[in-house]
């Protein structure tokens, strides 16, 4: 058996329908944290109004979890009444455990729908041995989630990239696209059909690690496509750590800066009219006094 089939058969055989472990009082400040944290990010960028249909897409991964476990609180305490789906792609990945998600769902009285579609077959096709199938995969990803939330009435697409994410897209694009771009906290599709959300735009992943290794959620292991690691956004991970170790804090103030931008002191000619900002005109010189008699 491969290490991502023990890996994967190692979650499912974790108590997913057993009640979650006691809250220690730690854990019950870190959750609410992060819920002041969704909640401030939601309120923000006004990312759930009244009466949405808000699909969750859940990978199986500690961020998704975390998504899905905080909306599933907001929700109970929110002033505005919203809901809630689950929606997993099941893309025929080798030694993909697909009882993992569905239990766990059913314990928490989630309404949830797996949408099971072959991508991975297709992308082996297409994709050279040895090249990443990542932008693919994401692209066929993308596409099946989209088209099952204009098919069910979804009016918000909620994502699981938190803080850390937005800061490293901000570096990869910096460091190898040239352009000054990151992830916004909540955007419409290109084709104009949805708006995606980011609930979890404020929050540090380092706790999100802490809250799903508290909540003993069953991390379904995102190796089982064998596909290659993005080394890039690897490389920024490890300059940021770097950062964050010699300055604590230094991730937190890059992303403030996302949030206060000043278009007139950067070089972007579509944000800014350089070219009509001139000098103000000179005063008038004040009129000659007649001579004195």
């Amino acid at each position: 058996m491969s290490q991502a089939a023990q890996a994967a058969q190692a979650a499912q055989a974790a108590s997913v329908a057993a009640a979650p472990p006691r809250d220690s009082g730690t854990l019950r400040k870190l959750g609410a944290s992060l819920r002041g944290l969704a909640g401030k990010a939601i309120e923000d960028y006004r990312m759930i109004e009244p009466g949405d249909r808000v699909m969750v897409c859940l990978s199986g991964g500690k961020d998704s979890y975390t998504l899905l476990d905080l909306l599933l609180s907001l929700q109970r305490s929110a002033p505005v009444e919203f809901e809630l789906i689950a929606v997993n792609l099941d893309q025929k990945q080798p030694d993909f455990p697909a009882d993992v998600l569905p239990e766990y769902l059913r314990s928490r009285g989630v309404p949830f729908h797996i949408i099971e579609q072959d991508t991975y077959s297709v992308v082996r096709r297409l994709i050279p041995e040895g090249r990443t199938m990542c932008s693919l995969c994401s692209r066929m990803r993308r596409g099946a989630l989209y088209r099952y939330a204009h098919e069910h009435g979804i009016t918000k697409i909620a994502l699981g990239h938190h803080r850390d994410d937005i800061v490293e897209t901000l570096f990869l694009n910096l460091f190898h696209g040239g352009r000054l771009k990151a992830m916004a906290p909540k955007f419409r599709s290109d084709d104009g059909r949805h708006v995606i959300i980011r609930p979890l735009a404020y929050i540090a992943e380092r706790d999100i690690a802490r809250y799903a290794r508290g909540h003993a959620f069953p991390i379904i292991p995102c190796n089982l496509c064998g596909s290659q690691p993005n080394l890039q956004r690897a490389a920024i991970k490890r300059l940021l750590a770097g950062w964050e170790r010699e300055q604590p804090g230094r991730t937190e103030s890059i992303f403030s800066a996302l949030r206060h931008v000043e278009p007139a002191h950067l070089a972007d000619t579509g944000l800014f009219d350089f070219a009509g900002l001139t000098a103000p005109a000179a005063p008038a010189a004040p009129a000659a006094r007649p001579p004195e008699p």
